[in-house]
């Protein structure tokens, strides 16, 4: 199984990136979290690796933090969710707001992530409680990118839809979004544009 990867930093398309480790491309899954603190194009990064193998092929998900994986391995021991929303929970709450969402059962906090409605986010605050201390050293401290791909805002566009959220929200988050934003302050704002939504 791989559980780390360091590499150079080939592609970035929301939510998935392209990693060169000795000359062997890997397509590795990201949250926004992580996505917004990676370093520019062609520069050296080193991912905590979650692998996932399943029937139809074997799937990287990859963050800057260990305690990120870690969240992310707890979400998706609970039954009912699935690698998707484990990523979606982690886009829209760093590990340290997760901690303290479910330290004080906050079920509104997770009701603003797409595809997780009121009974979803109870049983997700019941199954994690106690099951994730986080609260140091759950916020990335890396190199802040900017993304060099063509078009920013189709790019959040892409990664928003990935998430969950709809084609119609998506567009609407970023109508207000300033001109000549990179894709890392793109998504950044447009998911907390959305969270405030619902």
């Amino acid at each position: 199984m791989i559980g780390r990867l360091h590499g150079r930093l080939l592609a970035k398309h929301p939510p998935s990136i392209l990693l060169d480790v000795n000359g062997v491309g890997y397509e590795v899954d990201v949250s926004m979290n992580t996505f917004c603190e990676l370093p520019a194009l062609d520069a050296p990064v080193t991912l905590h690796i979650h692998m996932a193998v399943r029937e139809d092929g074997h799937f990287l998900y990859g963050f800057l933090t260990e305690s990120e994986r870690i969240a992310f391995r707890q979400l998706i021991k609970i039954s009912g969710v699935g690698a998707r929303m484990a990523l979606a929970v982690l886009s829209g709450l760093n590990v340290d707001e997760l901690a303290a969402a479910i330290a004080r059962q906050d079920v509104a906090c997770f009701t603003r992530i797409p595809g997780i409605g009121k009974k979803t986010a109870e049983r997700l605050l019941l199954e994690l409680k106690g099951k994730l201390d986080l609260t140091a050293g759950g916020n990335t401290a890396g190199h802040a990118g900017q993304s060099m791909a063509s078009d920013p805002l189709q790019d959040t566009v892409d990664a928003l839809v990935a998430l969950g959220y709809n084609a119609k929200e998506a567009q609407s988050a970023i109508k207000a979004l300033p001109a000549g934003v990179s894709t890392t302050d793109a998504i950044r704002l447009a998911l907390k544009q959305l969270s405030g939504l619902k």
